[in-house]
């Protein structure tokens, strides 16, 4: 299971691969329910709407910010690299062609496939498991997959303490396994041998050993998956403790005391999903609403598959793009200082939490210097200053507004403009693409325009017709816009057929105040994963579990909250 991307090494075949298909299947093969034009102009209206929607204007500061703390934000990356996988096939098309034209919707159902499964059973933290017995999954000879397990304990990495690295120790001070599990500190302190991994594994030091490497794309997103690996390896320490209280013999064996750990921590997560971050970034009310009365529209494929619908997957979902800060108060060394002339720097830049990919780059002798900005300093390994302090990122009552994410809109900040690890996969730029393409492939705001038309996505009007929300006026999609963006509505005809991810952006910031989605928004996203759980015969919701029946807080209340997570996971909030 364990993926590579941004010039990591070749994928290896997905064997959970699963499909996508819409939400609302009669809208696609519709025309009138589509954007229209010549796609020519079509096209160069989306690359004008992407460029304007960056926000270069307006500072990272108090009028930004939602009420939505920043782990939000990434949490939210999580899910989405737990529930789909790969949203191009050649097949297709290419959103970078100068022929680009929407797809057959047909095609796209029948071709493009997701290498995960969408049902929150955490296959981006597991793989398939240890393979501990003949009736469960045994990973070939060599897999990554072997690797990242401790017997039926996680491995988690070490952080680096060279004596010349700067700043503070992150509190707990002694506690220096915070860092995912990565190739090269792993094979120098012998806790694997090279054969255990595939042969073009071998010689990545940074590469971390987990279950899809785009949790390793970034600092805080890595972080939380360490923050998993954690929680599953105390679910385990509190088994072992205990095995009558969840369920086991005395004498039960590894297979099912890593089973039974699985089972609570996906059961944990699904719960905090539904009951904390749908309920946090959604319009009050539609959780509770689709957990009574169903989804109404989200349903398993004729055969009884489940899949990740388009509109979700490619439009509304994306809506965590627009709450990306351009600056982190990170930790007492990159951010607020705790003691006089503590900090190193008052901020980590957006950018900054890009030096920290493993994602198979190797980095170059030649550039490791002592800057206090240098991930990982020649030791392969994430130093102890960069440590995410998450009692920053994480409180809903935090008087500080520099710690919640940027308010759910149109106005993106300008490093989702030029994100700094697109667009340099082999696979996705060769050297001699022109400035136009390595331009675009860096916009995730092009990006996102350019896909959802490629892949015959409704207009936010239709999908808010067929669902039965108000549309939004012309007035609302105008309004608060600059000059750039607006003109850019109107010279594409986007005012009367808009993109559905500019659509959902725009419903939260004119209907919500950027503090939550708005209810199209809401209904599409809430649809889906709460929909999936509902189909899912091994979801939380059809075992009729809540946290009373989990892990608790070493006080014992139960973990009802992403900061309880954390802190059962011995990660201070």
């Amino acid at each position: 299971m364990l993926r590579m991307k941004h010039g990591g090494h070749a994928p290896e075949p997905a064997p959970n691969e699963t499909p996508f298909d819409y939400l609302l299947p009669d809208l696609p093969g519709d025309p009138g329910s589509l954007i229209p034009g010549d796609p020519a102009t079509v096209v160069a209206g989306l690359k004008a709407l992407g460029s304007a929607m960056v926000d270069d204007a307006a500072p990272d500061g108090a009028q930004v910010n939602s009420t939505i703390p920043a782990i939000y934000t990434y949490w939210g990356q999580f899910i989405d690299h737990d529930m789909t996988a790969t949203m191009d096939s050649p097949a297709i098309g290419d959103i970078t062609s100068e022929t680009l034209r929407p797809a057959d919707p047909s095609l796209i159902a029948a071709k493009l496939k997701n290498e995960r499964r969408p049902t929150f059973d955490l296959d981006s933290v597991y793989g398939n498991g240890p393979g501990l017995d003949a009736d469960c999954y045994r990973p070939d000879p060599g897999s990554a997959d072997t690797a990242m397990y401790d017997g039926i304990r996680m491995r988690v990495g070490a952080n680096a303490d060279e004596p010349d690295i700067p700043g503070a120790r992150i509190p707990p001070v002694d506690d220096l396994s915070r860092d995912l599990p990565r190739v090269g500190p792993l094979l120098q302190a012998g806790a694997i041998a090279p054969d255990e991994l595939p042969e073009d594994l071998r010689d990545t030091s940074t590469q971390a050993l987990i279950g899809d490497a785009r949790n390793d794309e970034n600092l805080i997103v890595a972080q939380l998956h360490l923050a998993f690996l954690r929680f599953h390896n105390r679910v385990v320490d509190a088994i072992e403790a205990d095995p009558a209280t969840y369920g086991l013999a005395a004498d039960s064996g590894d297979a099912e005391r890593f089973a039974e750990a699985q089972r609570l921590v996906r059961y944990h997560y699904q719960w905090l999903v539904v009951h904390d971050y749908l309920k946090t970034v959604a319009l009050p009310g539609i959780v509770d609403s689709i957990l009574l009365g169903g989804a109404k529209h989200y349903e398993p494929l004729a055969d009884g598959e489940l899949h990740a619908p388009l509109e979700y997957a490619v439009a509304a979902y994306r809506f965590g793009h627009s709450m990306v800060r351009g600056a982190y108060d990170h930790n007492r060394n990159f951010g607020t200082a705790v003691a006089p002339d503590e900090s190193l720097e008052p901020v980590a830049s957006f950018e900054d939490l890009f030096l920290f990919t493993g994602n198979g780059h190797e980095l170059d002798p030649d550039d490791i210097t002592k800057s206090t900005r240098n991930p990982f300093r020649g030791a392969s390994a994430l130093p102890f200053n960069w440590i995410v302090e998450w009692d920053r990122m994480s409180s809903k009552v935090d008087p500080d507004a520099s710690h919640f994410a940027r308010k759910i809109d149109a106005r993106l900040v300008p490093p989702i403009h030029n994100m700094v690890n697109e667009g340099t996969d082999e696979g996705e730029l060769q050297s001699d693409a022109s400035t136009a393409v390595r331009e675009l492939l860096r916009s995730l705001t092009q990006r996102n325009l350019l896909r959802g038309y490629l892949l015959s996505i409704p207009t936010g009007q239709a999908v808010a017709a067929a669902i039965g929300v108000d549309a939004l006026s012309d007035d609302e999609l105008r309004a608060g816009n600059t000059d750039a963006v607006n003109a850019a509505l109107d010279a594409g005809g986007f005012v009367e057929h808009t993109p559905l991810w500019y659509y959902v952006l725009k419903e939260a910031e004119t209907r919500a105040n950027g503090n939550a989605l708005g209810e199209l928004g809401s209904r599409i996203v809430v649809e889906t994963q709460v929909g999936i759980m509902q189909h899912d015969p091994a979801s939380f919701l059809n075992a009729g579990w809540d946290p009373s029946q989990g892990v608790k807080l070493s006080n014992g209340d139960p973990i009802v909250t992403i900061r309880d997570f954390l802190a059962f996971a011995d990660l201070p909030v």
